[in-house]
């Protein structure tokens, strides 16, 4: 088929795609695991893969060659076709997956009537995997291909795909398993952000909505992720996200794991985003400074402070007298603070003598006893009972 032409005939097609049918289409063996962590544990090989992987070569060659008529072929690569080959990207052995993702791209590619199709059931298997069962081998291999997708979309964007983006790609971000697919899934963002920068604003704050609270490791993972954002986001939508996003800021930068107040610190290596920054310092300088004043006190890791040094160094460049103003707030504010927390003190002290003098007028028995007692023994010690 690569070679020569004429070959593929209208009689070829129907024979061939049969064969290709019949040999990939299979049941997929349930993982033996039940404990499988697809982040730890190596997938389990596909035994018959020397065999699928002709198959697969197959089908690619008879897609990419010139004589190949999808008129002809889309009698047999139908609807349900394309289900069995998505069902199949659930496969362990990441060979047949890549494989697949090839096969796939291709009849996107060439087949229009089937392009909406395909988008609604990677669709549903998003949305299965997000709110059902969060185990599906290829997510990744699946938002590789509508990368390419949405690289393809024509301006202006189209209802359905802004809500692919608001309901299906950001709510993947919550999944576990994130670390798996996560490149993939922020170069769809993107993509996204870059054809119509309006939505900025809510993908920004979808990804704060589902900010981890206790992986430190996603944390990393959204910070890398926002600073792509920040890279490509329009300067006239930044004030609408500046709040909310540098308020998160401020609780990385204040975190005790250094990797995740690292990441955040790094933010002011990025030109664009300092110029971001100094546009919009009347806002951004209030919220940042009281976390970073404090840190560059009390950090325990050295390069943290450096780094923390650094950008109020910058801050102050962009901004001396607003830097000064919120300097003296900061540490009249400290003062004042220091002031109530030793009132605060001095009233505990007051309430304990005044619970001890209160008990003390609730007992007038006991304070009689004590005090017949304490006679009685004044008695026992006086010098005239010794004589005695």
């Amino acid at each position: 088929m690569t070679t020569n032409r004429g070959v593929l005939t209208e009689a070829v097609y129907p024979e061939l795609l049969k064969m290709i049918a019949t040999n990939i289409f299979r049941p997929l063996p349930p993982n033996e695991n039940a404990f499988f962590d697809p982040e730890e544990d190596d997938p389990n090989l596909e035994p018959a893969w020397p065999h699928l992987q002709l198959v697969y070569e197959i089908f690619l060659r008879f897609l990419e060659t010139p004589d190949f008529q999808p008129n002809i072929a889309k009698k047999y690569i139908d609807q349900k076709f394309v289900l069995q080959m998505l069902d199949l990207f659930d496969a362990e052995d990441p060979r047949e997956r890549d494989s697949l993702k090839t096969v796939l791209h291709r009849i996107y590619g060439k087949f229009l009537g089937l392009r909406a199709f395909i988008r609604k059931h990677i669709n549903n298997i998003f949305l299965r995997f997000i709110y059902e069962t969060e185990q599906f081998n290829g997510i990744g291999e699946l938002l590789e291909i509508l990368g390419s997708i949405i690289n393809g979309f024509a301006l202006p964007l189209k209802a359905e795909h802004k809500q692919f983006l608001l309901k299906v790609l950001v709510p993947l971000h919550k999944v576990r398993s994130l670390s798996l697919y996560h490149a993939q899934l922020a170069y769809c963002v993107v993509q996204f952000i870059e054809k119509d920068a309006t939505l900025a604003e809510p993908v920004v704050r979808g990804l704060l909505k589902y900010w981890p609270k206790t992986c430190s490791q996603k944390e990393v993972m959204f910070l890398g992720e926002m600073e792509e954002i920040l890279d490509v986001i329009d300067p006239a939508e930044f004030p609408k996200i500046a709040d909310p996003f540098f308020r998160q800021m401020a609780r990385c930068v204040s975190s005790s794991h250094f990797q995740i107040a690292e990441r955040a610190l790094y933010y002011w290596n990025n030109e664009y985003i300092v110029n971001l920054i100094e546009e919009n310092i009347n806002l951004v300088m209030p919220i940042m400074f009281p976390p970073l004043y404090r840190i560059s006190k009390e950090h325990w890791n050295q390069s943290i402070l450096t780094l923390v040094y650094n950008v109020l160094k910058t801050l102050m460049e962009i901004n001396s007298s607003l830097f000064n103003e919120l300097t003296a707030n900061y540490k009249a504010e400290l003062t004042k603070e220091k002031m109530r927390e030793k009132d605060r003190e001095e009233l505990w002290q007051r309430l304990e003598r005044l619970e001890l003098s209160s008990s003390a007028a609730s007992n007038p028995e006991n304070s009689s006893r004590t005090a017949e007692s304490s006679k009685a023994d004044v008695k026992t010690d006086s010098p005239s009972s010794s004589r005695t």
